[in-house]
């Protein structure tokens, strides 16, 4: 048995840590998942008028920045009391829809997508046949012609040639593990070099509700102030243009790639390989009406499924949700194992590591909290959302599953795994997609009916409130109390820490270690099977680590030396 630490991961936002232990056998039989980096941001909330903490909020994650501000005015919104218009909502749909489109096709190709190809092999590919193995997947495929790919083939020997490989560099190329042929890579090889481009498009279309990107400024209580441009036609029709591009890509590019990985890797899916905790949570991803957030309707349902039973989904009660430290670098004061976000303490006591510098797995060993639902480890985020929705009997999302199984063959337990997982937030993508022109004829005939509201007045008060929904990773919440007018505490339980989270007080695993353990290795020297599990994830470590201090002093100063 030998352990292995694999520090950083890299191609995510953040500091992540991971050390698997592997059998004699060649599978890993343990798994510790750490964040390295103590970083603190609701500090800055503390004493502030709540109405501008959806500004400050935002700036926790440079990647998921309109989703943090969102949830931020919405927990204002709930202590408030306040509503949006329906022009609001639609226009706050736009943005969420634009930036999760955006943050899905991006992470795969420029983060997720060279732990499935090997950029080395497609230096051999014949261009000639990587053509014909693109029509297999889409009549029209995207950027496919001899001439593209012998372009292709040549830029990426021009990176080998030169000695420096940028993006290429420290991959496992020539890993077992890669099983696309050189064609097969050539493609994919491609498809990377071409989002991007195509990623601004998306980007570009958040920007025309939001303001800019990737930080959007035009959210505030009560509604958006991006009113003139959900007034204008030649702004609707922008944004409808770019998407259509955007979409185009996704359709011709992305969901053919999606098919072409899992049959490669339809074996390593069907032995369940990444599966991990049984149990999906979702908030409810694009909001499609106002009210409280369990009174809404949502395009991706909100609900649980435990243990894979799809014959029943679980309504989430905000109430349930609870952050332990029992193996986080953290105390309670009082005794207390787990605390609801509304009271939740972030007392740091950093343990340091083993001295051979590994981490002290018997206490604390990580920077994140380990979130549980009524006692439960679950995993959030595009196949979650994928499960909910599809236990729901959403028609969209069961057609695209469907569909995709029956292409391959394949049974639905296919998607419990790192395969499935990679491939949900494709499917996700479509089903977004394909609702965009909906979402647009509902503004466009609200407008047309004469409703021009944008913002509804409220009246600011005291109180408790949060704002929950699903970013691109998963499930966000923002959990607010205001006294005096004033801010007097704010926490944020964000998708990286459900999933990325330590063990807790029962043993349980988070979804980031109970996806790797049971992991059959090639070469524990040569992790590629780990970090492409952890990358199917897509890993924002930024978003998970907050510290607080209610009276707004700095709380300690660590110098970690590993």
């Amino acid at each position: 048995m030998a352990k292995h630490v694999i520090d950083p991961i890299t191609r995510i936002e953040g500091h992540l840590r991971i050390e698997i232990e592997v059998d004699d056998a060649g599978n890993v039989f343990e798994a510790n998942s750490s964040s390295t980096a103590f970083r603190g941001f609701e500090t800055i909330m503390k004493g502030r008028d709540p109405r501008d903490v959806g500004m400050f909020a935002q700036r926790i994650c440079g990647v998921c920045t309109f989703h943090h501000y969102e949830r931020g005015v919405e927990a204002t919104e709930s202590v408030f009391g306040a509503t949006i218009p329906p022009n609001a909502r639609s226009l706050r749909s736009l943005i969420w829809a634009a930036q999760t489109i955006n943050d899905h096709s991006t992470h795969f190709y420029q983060l997720h997508a060279m732990d499935w190809f090997d950029v080395v092999s497609a230096l051999g590919a014949d261009p000639e046949a990587a053509t014909e193995e693109a029509l297999r997947y889409h009549s029209s495929p995207f950027n496919a012609s001899v001439s593209h790919y012998r372009a292709v083939a040549a830029k990426l020997l021009a990176f080998v040639e030169s000695g420096q490989l940028g993006p290429f560099a420290g991959g496992y190329w020539g890993h077992p593990k890669y099983l696309l042929t050189p064609e097969q890579n050539l493609i994919l090889a491609s498809h990377y070099l071409d989002n991007l481009s195509i990623q601004r498009l998306s980007a570009q279309a958040s920007a025309v509700f939001g303001g800019k990107n990737p930080h959007p400024q035009s959210l505030i209580v009560g509604g958006i102030t991006s009113a003139r441009d959900g007034l204008d036609a030649h702004r609707i029709a922008q944004y409808q243009f770019l998407m259509q591009k955007s979409m185009d890509f996704v359709e011709r590019a992305y969901l053919p790639d999606m098919e072409m990985i899992g049959n490669a890797y339809r074996a390593e899916a069907l032995a369940g390989h990444g599966a991990g905790v049984p149990n999906y949570m979702s908030f409810g991803g694009l909001s499609l009406s106002e009210g409280a957030w369990d009174d809404r309707t949502y395009l991706l349902p909100r609900g649980i499924v435990r243990d894979r039973d799809l014959s029943s989904v679980e309504p989430v009660d905000a109430m349930k949700i609870g952050e332990e430290v029992a193996h986080s670098w953290y105390t309670y004061s009082g005794g207390e194992t787990s605390l609801h976000p509304l009271r939740g303490q972030t007392n740091p006591a950093y343990e340091g590591f083993e001295s051979d510098g590994t981490l002290k797995t018997t206490g604390g060993y990580s920077w994140i909290k380990s979130p549980r639902y009524d006692g439960m480890p679950v995993e959030v985020g595009p196949l979650a959302r994928m499960i909910v929705g599809y236990a729901s009997g959403q028609p969209e999302v069961r057609a695209v599953m469907d569909d995709y199984a029956a292409k391959l063959g394949v049974p639905f337990e296919f998607f419990y795994s790192t395969v499935g997982r990679t491939v949900a937030r494709a499917l996700e993508t479509k089903v977004i997609g394909d609702y965009l022109p909906t979402l647009l004829g509902g503004l466009i005939n609200n407008v047309k009916g004469g409703d021009d509201r944008f913002f509804n007045r409220y009246d600011a008060k005291d109180g408790e409130g949060y704002g929950m929904g699903e970013a691109p990773r998963g499930s966000l919440s923002h959990w607010l109390v205001v006294k005096d007018g004033a801010v007097e505490n704010y926490q944020a339980v964000v998708p990286s820490t459900w999933n990325a989270g330590p063990r807790d007080s029962q043993g349980q695993r988070g979804a980031y270690e109970a996806a790797l353990v049971g992991q059959p290795m090639a070469d524990p020297e040569s992790p590629l099977e780990v970090v492409r599990t952890i990358h199917s994830f897509d890993p924002c470590l930024a978003c998970a680590v907050h510290v607080l201090n209610r009276k707004g002093e700095e709380i300690a100063y660590y110098e970690v030396e590993v």
